[in-house]
C-alpha cells in the first residue's frame, strides 16, 4: 500500500468523527487529529477501533498515544501492515 493510498483510507476513516470541514480539507500529514480537526478524545478511541479494523491489525495502547497526527497513525499502520 503506497503513502497517497494509506491517507485516503485514513480520510475515509476520520471524516464521520471530524468537527472542522475546513482542516480537513487541508489535511497533511502534520495535521492533528484533536487540535486540528477538533476530534474529541472519545471518537479518537472509536478512530483506532476502526483503523484496527480496516487494516486487520491490533494497535497497543502505548502506541495509541502517537496516533494523534496523520504521520503518527500512517507510521504505525504501515509497521503493523509490514509486520504481518
Amino acid at each position: 500500500m503506497n503513502k497517497s493510498e494509506l491517507i485516503d483510507d485514513l480520510k475515509e476513516i476520520i471524516k464521520p468523527y471530524i468537527q472542522d470541514e475546513t482542516a480537513f480539507g487541508q489535511l497533511t500529514e502534520d495535521t492533528h487529529f484533536i487540535d486540528d480537526l477538533k476530534i474529541n478524545s472519545a471518537n479518537l478511541v472509536d478512530i483506532v477501533l476502526d483503523v484496527e479494523d480496516k487494516f486487520d491489525i491490533l494497535i497497543e495502547d502505548d502506541e495509541m498515544e502517537n496516533m494523534l497526527t496523520v504521520k503518527g497513525a500512517m507510521d504505525i499502520v504501515s509497521k503493523k501492515i509490514t509486520a504481518k
